[in-house]
């Protein structure tokens, strides 16, 4: 094992910053499975699943996407007042705008026009997905708030609150469910949409109270920043990211799309949100990791921890995931769990076994991430997620014209872990020059450390 010098940071301390963000995406990510499980236990399930995992969820992500890299931007650049204050301006005037679009989308003829019409949808799930659209309404701005609260909370060392804040989250979401499973007559995607923006709402409730001491007492008189962050370093700074995840969360219902166009259409929709709601658990330890790196990157002495740190965590998950999928863990799962009959619960295990690398990727797809944004190289993301973007769009309108017998839900998971795959690649590629001064920066601190002890 590699020795930890008094100058570096010690892997305990990335580890202690990781698990409660760890924690907290972990329980931000049962909110789907456990909304799966609900939907799959009420009347007509395959149509409420498909309408909330094929447009309703999806669709609610695009809107939401120019905010989601807010907690990114909080964490890196929350470091004085007045550049709390500037962020928190964007914040809402950016979610205002975002809020109506979803608006516009949800409660006007444009859900026809655009919604319907780019995805085309089976038809039994127009009318469902459009109810669950006009719930989510205050999906964007609550999200907006908290996100760029749980940034400031990261950098000033709470981020244990963000994982009380999750947990506070899944309470309201499992409240909601087993009231509408209950009850048993309504329906279901409004059961699932009401849970899950039933739990964003108080999760950002409960942040900004825990948030006010932080603001109060160590932002506001913390010394300011040079140089000041002033509206167009942030937008030069911000706009490559947010771009990063439109594009990125484009692909999302383009997924939906291509899966209602190729064989077994109904059963791929219903499984999709079920399997990758039990993905995205998986790989939420990548999401938690970008913004521990984002945070320590830039400290002397941490390279080595955060590469070593990088490595036990793909072990994990590709060790993890394989016992799932070779064991009964799998069929506990999305029989006992998720309530998915026999068909689809064997259309969702063999998906898992595609899936197996999906982690991983995402691992070392946030943590290039990190890197370029802790080295101001924003724009190196954007041209990274315009690779996956395109290449997960040609990949996917390809796969339409095949006429073979393979449903779209494996065709589609197989598409975007090439294009995850080759958004990491371009990432790693236009880090390394950045990483190569980190690591030789952390090499430094090893030689004088060595030097002193010889001294001695």
């Amino acid at each position: 094992m590699q020795k930890s010098y008094p100058n570096e940071v010690p892997v305990a301390t990335v580890f202690s910053m990781w698990w409660p963000l760890a924690a907290s995406w972990l329980m931000m990510g049962t909110a789907v499975p456990m909304i799966s499980a609900v939907l799959a236990r009420l009347a007509e399930p395959k149509i409420s699943l498909a309408a909330f995992g094929g447009i309703v969820f999806p669709i609610s992500l695009i809107i939401e996407a120019p905010i989601i890299m807010l907690l990114s931007a909080s964490t890196a650049l929350s470091k004085d007042w007045p550049s709390y204050q500037l962020i928190r301006r964007f914040m809402m005037g950016i979610s205002f705008v975002l809020t109506f679009t979803h608006f516009l989308l949800a409660f006007t003829p444009l859900y026809y026009t655009v919604v319907v019409g780019i995805m085309d949808p089976p038809a039994v799930i127009i009318e469902p997905a459009r109810i669950g659209l006009m719930i989510m309404l205050p999906w964007t701005w609550t999200v907006a708030y908290r996100r760029l609260n749980q940034g400031v909370l990261i950098r000033n060392g709470r981020s244990k609150a963000i994982s009380v804040g999750a947990i506070i989250r899944i309470s309201a979401n499992a409240s909601v469910l087993a009231i509408g499973w209950a009850i048993g007559t309504i329906p279901g995607i409004v059961v699932g949409a009401s849970g899950l923006i039933a739990g964003v709402i108080a999760d950002a409730v409960y942040t900004g109270v825990v948030v006010q001491p932080v603001l109060r007492n160590t932002l506001r008189p913390a010394a300011l920043v040079s140089p000041v962050l002033t509206w167009p370093a942030f937008l030069n700074f911000y706009w490559p990211l947010a771009l990063t995840s439109l594009l990125n969360l484009i692909v999302t219902p383009l997924g939906s799309a291509t899966i209602s166009r190729m064989p077994d259409a109904l059963n791929s929709l219903a499984v999709w949100p079920v399997l990758t709601g039990f993905l995205f658990m998986w790989r939420s330890i990548g999401f938690a990791y970008s913004e521990v790196v984002v945070a320590n990157l830039d400290e002397p002495g941490s390279f080595f921890a955060l590469r070593r740190f990088t490595l036990y965590l793909m072990a994990f998950a590709v060790l993890g995931l394989t016992f799932v999928a070779v064991t009964p863990v799998s069929d506990f799962w999305f029989v006992t769990v998720s309530g998915l009959g026999a068909e689809l619960a064997t259309l969702a295990s063999v998906g898992l076994w595609v899936t197996l690398l999906w982690p991983v990727i995402s691992i070392l797809r946030n943590t290039f991430q990190a890197v370029l944004v802790s080295g101001r190289k924003t724009r190196a993301v954007t041209e990274a997620v315009v690779i996956f973007f395109l290449l997960s769009g040609v990949l996917l309108v390809l796969s339409t014209n095949l006429n073979g017998r393979l449903p779209g839900l494996f065709v589609a998971l197989i598409v975007f872990q090439i294009g995850y795959g080759s958004q990491a690649l371009w990432m790693w590629l236009r880090s390394r020059t950045y990483l190569k001064a980190v690591k030789a920066r952390d090499i430094v601190l090893r030689e004088q450390f060595v030097q002193e002890v010889a001294n001695v």
